[in-house]
């Protein structure tokens, strides 16, 4: 049933996307242009776990979403990321209201703006849970497998030489890209994530999910990506689906062709010692991912010299010296990168905004900031940040909205 919804959504909005999708939005046949994923990526922002619905979130209650919607509109995002995802939850994969929620909040925001689309993610974690979910008969079509009567296999998605099982916690693990359990999972859940309506998918960390499938020119990344992309001919809306994940080398590329369209990554926050709270940007600091994203041909076909990249606040969690600098460290300030924002006071955050988009346009124009919409956070008095303006239906609000609006607003179409 949820199969055949996905087709139905796919079909409702053909006449609608071809009247309203403008031309530095198009996506179709499994391609996009550069300029039209540039588009996207100028005009993206987090807004976690957006399309989830009560019952089914991963990181707490989720209030004011009404106000969400309305800020979305108001801010003129194109490309809403990490909207949906599941964080060793499998269960929630079993229920049909999850999915069809999901679907119905899309269907409201492409009324407002068709050109939008949402992000889900699918992440590098497993946990035994997913034994529950039935595998569907077109999965092992996908595969050229036989059919089978059975669910997933956790033990099977494994390590075989028991690197990461267990990462997360007993019964929780990362799942292994080179084993084939695995590829049927993902396959699973990116053919669903479209059928809800998504059209960009977050692999996580890739290069960690793939452990020991560089030994083999990551030939099971490839091949479950090409799956990927054929079933989004079939299921996503457009025909495309963009697909990126966390990647610290800036990309991955077999015999010059990468995988995946774009790369995402965090900020890198570098404290500044002698200006509490205060932060910059640095070419060559820690890991960050700036000037180091590798070229050759993309997904949909052109050529490019560096891939295109997006720089997110990220969350990871506190350190052992909240509010203490220490440069060695991926924290800001003892905080990870969306906490410390949710930290500073709006004048300071809008200046900070400000500072890093003009210092990605200066320094590495192929990559895009990311803006802060809706993120968990950690070590303090609420569960999720919020960039909305402070109102009665948002009363948590940052007040970053309208600087956001402002910034996007000045993003070429």
């Amino acid at each position: 049933m949820n199969y055949v919804l996905g087709l139905l959504y796919t079909l409702s909005f053909c006449g609608l996307l071809h009247a309203q999708t403008m031309s530095g939005y198009e996506m179709k046949a499994g391609k996009i242009s550069k300029e039209a994923l540039q588009n996207y990526l100028a005009h993206s922002i987090t807004q976690a776990e957006f399309l989830a619905s009560d019952g089914f979130y991963n990181d707490g209650p989720y209030p004011y979403k009404e106000d969400d919607v309305r800020m979305l509109k108001n801010v003129g995002a194109k490309f809403i990321g990490r909207a949906v995802y599941s964080w060793g939850k499998e269960e929630i994969f079993e229920s049909s209201e999850f999915w069809n929620n999901g679907r119905e909040l899309i269907r409201e925001m492409h009324a407002a703006d068709a050109d939008m689309i949402f992000q889900a993610a699918i992440f590098e974690i497993v946990t035994k849970k997913v034994n529950r979910l039935p595998i569907p008969d077109w999965v092992f079509k996908a595969f050229n497998m036989p059919i089978e009567n059975r669910s997933f296999n956790y033990e099977q998605m494994l390590n075989e030489d028991g690197v990461f099982v267990d990462h997360w916690g007993k019964g929780s693990s990362v799942p292994d890209i080179s084993r084939l359990e695995t590829q049927l999972y993902f396959y699973y859940l990116a053919s669903r994530y479209m059928q809800m309506g998504i059209e960009a998918i977050h692999f996580g960390q890739a290069e960690l999910i793939g452990m020991n499938d560089w030994k083999q020119g990551f030939r099971a990344w490839q091949s479950l990506l090409a799956k990927v992309r054929k079933a989004a001919k079939k299921y996503a809306r457009r025909g495309t689906v963009l697909c990126d994940a966390h990647l610290p080398h800036g990309g991955i590329a077999v015999n010059g062709q990468l995988l995946f369209d774009f790369v995402s990554f965090p900020l890198r926050l570098k404290e500044i010692p002698d200006k509490p709270q205060e932060v910059k940007l640095e070419l060559g600091y820690l890991d960050g991912i700036y000037g180091k994203t590798i070229g050759g041909i993309t997904p949909s076909g052109w050529p490019c010299e560096r891939s295109l990249y997006l720089v997110e606040f990220d969350n990871f969690g506190i350190s052992k010296h909240p509010d203490m600098a220490n440069i060695e460290d991926h924290y800001a300030w003892g905080y990870d990168e969306i906490s410390w924002l949710a930290k500073q006071d709006s004048t300071y955050g809008k200046a900070f905004l400000n500072y890093a988009q003009q210092w990605l346009a200066d320094h590495d124009p192929i990559g895009f900031l990311e803006m802060p919409g809706s993120r968990i956070i950690t070590g303090l008095h609420m569960n999720r940040y919020r960039a909305n303006t402070q109102s009665e239906r948002c009363p948590v609000g940052g007040g970053l909205e309208e600087t956001i609006k402002k910034i996007l607003s000045s993003k070429k179409n």
